[in-house]
């Protein structure tokens, strides 16, 4: 298998989006590929059970892509050997008008992971200025007070997201969460193929939606807003990485192998020291368990 190397995928410049690759091969066939995912996976999970203990991180991943792009099967196998109660995730629909009754940010930030928990978001934050900016509309349902119509929706309104989601970014990174963003990048071909696998096979209709066609036709339009993305908003403690998408078993070991490669460069991230009293007592609690 290829080696993995970090800076082929981090976004550290300006980036066109075109120019970024949908497919890569790392010279390994699927069962290769499943055996170290599952193998990254579980140092992973055994990380996470350290960082627990350690109680001084969170780890946040974000997930973003175009549809079918395939982040509930990678969330479902990158995370598939964590203990329960050490990842929790979250998936993004259209706002509630619980959610619109508060600031954008409000439903994301109420969610974040707490220290020593992953916690994943499934679609993001960015779709704020993502799903909001190819349909500027749906921003008149958040009533925000100097927004009347769509025509007060111009370039500044959209500078000035950026920068709050820099700001919240910014602030979660500096009180403890290590922030991971995963573009899924896929190709409208591929896009095709797995929609036309969602119509031909029955066990996946319910996946299928006739708003997925509707949306399609925007491409170019997402394309144009992710670049603006990426290239906006990949920071050095927030960075975004391309991982291309067309193969989902190579996507979904590169998302585990970063995050892995990543979190064990954190030296100070150790299982707590026990007590000295306690530890010197030990052989005295042995004692008294196998005397009862």
């Amino acid at each position: 298998m290829k080696k993995i190397d970090l800076k082929d995928f981090k976004i550290t410049s300006n980036i066109k989006i075109s120019n970024q690759p949908t497919k890569i091969d790392i010279q390994a066939d699927k069962k290769e590929l499943e055996g170290a995912l599952k193998s990254v996976s579980k140092k992973l999970s055994n990380l996470q059970n350290t960082m627990y203990a350690h109680d001084k991180y969170a780890v946040l991943v974000c997930l973003q892509g175009m549809d079918t792009s395939g982040k509930d099967s990678l969330v479902r196998e990158v995370f598939k050997y964590f203990n329960a109660r050490g990842v929790v995730v979250h998936s993004f629909k259209v706002p509630t008008d619980l959610e619109l009754s508060h600031d954008y940010l409000w439903r994301h930030y109420i969610v974040l992971p707490q220290r020593g928990k992953f916690g994943v978001f499934n679609r993001t934050h960015y779709e704020n200025v993502l799903v909001t900016r190819v349909h500027p509309g749906y921003i008149l349902g958040e009533n925000i007070p100097t927004v009347n119509t769509v025509e007060d929706i111009d370039e500044s309104f959209w500078d000035k997201r950026f920068e709050q989601i820099n700001n919240f970014e910014k602030h979660i990174s500096e009180n403890g969460t290590i922030i991971f963003k995963f573009f899924l990048n896929l190709s409208k071909e591929e896009q095709k193929n797995r929609l036309l696998r969602r119509l031909e096979k029955q066990e996946k209709h319910w996946k299928f939606s006739p708003g997925d066609l509707k949306e399609r036709k925007l491409w170019d339009n997402y394309q144009a807003c992710y670049e603006d993305v990426l290239n906006r908003t990949s920071k050095p403690h927030a960075p975004w990485f391309n991982i291309p998408a067309d193969d989902k078993p190579t996507a979904r070991y590169l998302v585990a192998k970063i995050m892995y490669d990543t979190l064990s460069k954190y030296s100070d991230i150790q299982e707590p020291e026990l007590d000295d009293d306690v530890k010197s007592n030990l052989q005295l609690y042995r004692q008294q368990l196998n005397n009862e």
